[in-house]
């Protein structure tokens, strides 16, 4: 059996001469703690290196990256817990990641939420202090002295 160089799992390419714990990492919403509990479920050591999988253990991978909750991998790995639509715990990967965080942005921008006010604003969100930091984020109002002279018409 020859190595394969690329392996896709989860719409996503993974590099086949990389361990297959380090390699299910480059997939979007799945950490290392997450790709060792897959690894396991799936029955795989994560020290096998990812191009050496044949057939089955790629589609079995794929299988349990895609829907964790069926092969009782516990509820606190998943990364999308007590979802505010649905109340349900769940596991994102891939593009869903971004399309949910959008989605949580634009509803707390609609709530009005202090997060939401920060995020609209184009502020620091987490509390960090902006007085020295940040200095790309901030709106900048420019020189006054300009502005002065702008106004005032040359002779």
């Amino acid at each position: 059996m020859a190595t394969k160089y690329i392996i896709r799992v989860a719409n996503t390419d993974l590099a086949g001469e990389r361990q297959i714990g380090t390699a299910l990492c480059r997939i979007r919403g799945v950490s290392r703690m997450f790709a060792n509990a897959v690894c396991h479920v799936a029955g795989l050591g994560t020290a096998r290196k990812a191009g050496d999988l044949n057939e089955a253990e790629e589609s079995r991978l794929n299988d349990v990256v895609r829907a964790p909750q069926k092969f009782g991998i516990p509820e606190w790995m998943f990364n999308r817990r007590k979802d505010p639509e649905t109340g349900e715990d769940g596991h994102l990967i891939g593009s869903d990641v971004n399309f949910a965080r959008d989605n949580d942005i634009k509803r707390m921008r609609k709530l009005r939420s202090y997060k939401g006010l920060r995020h609209a604003e184009n502020l620091t969100v987490r509390g960090q202090r902006t007085k020295s930091n940040f200095r790309r984020n901030k709106k900048r109002g420019g020189s006054a002295k300009k502005r002065q002279r702008a106004e005032v018409p040359q002779k």
